[in-house]
């Protein structure tokens, strides 16, 4: 039985149902077979931190299995050719993939195109060119991108890039930096957001353009991949950009207009972080209220103790929130709404409850719920990581507040 009040459309239910049959028929057998190999830290990565071969072909396999069965394109646009479903399907899908495998499970997620690492909306207004040689590996699941936005000094001030695009003939020479690169360890393709006119960028008028670079191309360096959380190896990068020369046939979108191709991959990333957020919340809670009915402190179940499952119903209801937030969201943008304020506050609210669920979950294991075999641990790492991924829980906060003292008070 549901606990939403309306129904969802009978196609995204489908798509829904689908894919979770997918995951758990193409995606978690493949754990199960390799498990050795995608359990322990010091065989997934390899000396240099990246992905272990054995460990990016599986990556690849289910990439391309999900494509050949309709899911990892299904929120594509057409015109590239996708499937077209649109932001609730997106959210209502992304949330029942974490909701079924949880983390430990991280081939899960290449079951739907990530916004970053596969074709998506973002490359919607691409060139002929790329369209024609790029664009199939990409949909296949063959190759991957990765999106060059964030900078050592511009994080959460995108408009603060440092990387340049000097006009060369008729392309252009591009040089400069990125951080925090998701993927890029190994991407094949990324797209560079650069500066193409200081005095437009300067003036918060344009003045940056997207560029679709080749990650072999002369001048395009992984400078180092970025650990987290002391673990071996990660799927971060630095990025070194030294005169790399670009075509025009490699921009994205119109020249001077980067900063709106880069505003949409930051929504998508909103929605996807509140879908995966609410769904690794939904996997806590649920493993805990199984363990506090089996667990027996003092001659009973821990869960007659009210110190232990009454913060158990607290996330419950806020995780609901979060869940309703979401699918509202999701539909105004399905509208064509911009629901800039709504976004902001289901991501912003989804991460923050959802962490503090897996906080909680772990608290109910006690000392279980610190071990690797739970996988408590490595949900709260991530919900920890996307409290700052697509927009900074203050950054998104910020943005509210500034909608409303602008006249949007609807709530």
């Amino acid at each position: 039985m549901s606990s939403i009040a309306f129904d969802l459309p009978e196609e995204i239910v489908a798509v829904r149902d689908a894919v979770t049959a997918f995951v758990k028929r193409e995606v978690l057998p493949r754990h199960e077979r390799h498990a050795a190999l995608l359990d322990s830290p010091l065989r997934r990565y390899g000396h240099d931190g990246r992905y272990a071969d054995e460990v990016y072909a599986l990556i690849r396999e289910v990439r391309m299995a999900s494509s050949e069965a309709g899911f990892f394109n299904m929120c594509v646009p057409t015109a590239i050719g996708g499937g077209g479903l649109g932001h609730l399907a997106y959210f209502v899908a992304w949330q029942a993939v974490y909701h079924t495998c949880g983390a430990r499970n991280f081939l899960a997620p290449y079951t739907i195109g990530h916004w970053a690492f596969a074709a998506s909306a973002v490359l919607e207004h691409v060139s002929e060119e790329v369209r024609t040689r790029i664009l199939p590996d990409l949909l296949s699941g063959r190759r991957s991108m990765c999106f060059g936005l964030s900078e050592p000094g511009a994080g959460s001030d995108a408009s603060m890039i440092r990387t340049r695009a000097v006009a060369d003939g008729d392309g252009w020479l591009l040089s400069g930096r990125k951080l925090w690169t998701s993927n890029s360890p190994h991407a094949d393709y990324c797209i560079v957001f650069a500066v193409t006119d200081a005095q437009a960028a300067a003036a918060h008028r344009g003045g940056i353009s997207a560029f679709l670079i080749p990650t072999d191309a002369p001048g395009f360096k992984l400078e180092s991949v970025v650990r987290l959380f002391g673990h071996a190896g990660g799927d971060e990068g630095a990025l070194v950009l030294d005169n790399i020369r670009v075509e025009r046939a490699q921009l994205v979108g119109e020249l001077h207009q980067g900063f709106g191709t880069a505003l949409l991959g930051v929504s998508l990333g909103r929605v996807y972080n509140a879908a995966r957020a609410v769904g690794l919340g939904r996997f806590a809670i649920e493993l805990a209220l199984t363990y506090v009915q089996q667990r027996e402190a003092f001659g009973h179940p821990i869960a007659e103790y009210q110190g232990i499952t009454f913060p158990l119903a607290e996330s419950a209801m806020q995780l609901h929130g979060a869940h309703l937030m979401g699918l509202n969201a999701a539909t105004l943008l399905d509208r064509g709404q911009r629901a800039i304020k709504e976004l902001s506050m289901a991501k912003c609210y989804a991460v923050e409850v959802s962490l503090e669920a897996v906080n909680r979950a772990m608290q109910a294991h006690g000392g279980m719920g610190l071990t690797n075999e739970v996988g408590l641990a490595e949900i709260w790492q991530t919900l920890r990581i996307i409290n700052i991924a697509d927009g900074t829980n203050e950054i998104l906060k910020r943005t509210i507040l500034q909608r409303m003292l602008k006249g949007d008070v609807e709530l």
